[in-house]
């Protein structure tokens, strides 16, 4: 089975390639691979802090995960993965694609805002040629009935 890798942040563009993935996903019988990562940057090491605050961060990456499953639960009929790792999201979503030799096609987000940098594609692209497999990019502005007449 062919799956989709999408990154899950708190990006508004992050809803738009959820869907896509899911839209494609269940239009080919393919299966979705949400990736969140937990950044080294948000966890403060010291004495028992670091496993409290990475709870934390693991309890908001699956309630927010919860509210995209549900959703591609019932509309497109797919039942997501979640993985969550931990380090820089780049570095992690390539040793996921290695790990997973399922994973087709990455998709990812671009926001809509002029001027707005993502630090993420900016790093996948510095050197394409190595890229293991496709990247997708779904702009953030595109309707859901755009998304869907195109899936």
């Amino acid at each position: 089975m062919r799956k989709f890798l999408v990154l899950l942040d708190d990006s508004r563009e992050c809803l738009n390639a959820m869907r896509f993935a899911a839209m494609r996903a269940s239009n080919s019988g393919g299966g979705v691979v949400i990736l969140a990562v937990i950044s080294g940057e948000d966890i403060q090491h010291g004495f028992g802090v670091a496993e409290v605050m990475r709870a934390e961060a693991r309890e908001r990456i699956e309630a927010h995960f919860e509210v995209f499953a549900k959703w591609m639960r019932s509309r497109p009929k797919v039942e997501p993965e979640l993985v969550i790792r931990e380090g820089d999201p780049a570095e992690q979503l390539l040793a996921q694609i290695e790990e997973d030799g399922e994973i087709g096609i990455v998709v990812l987000g671009l926001s809509s805002e002029s001027g707005a940098q993502n630090p993420l594609l900016t790093r996948m692209l510095r050197d394409p040629a190595s890229l293991p497999c496709p990247i997708t990019i779904v702009p953030g502005s595109l309707s859901k009935e755009r998304l869907e007449a195109i899936t």
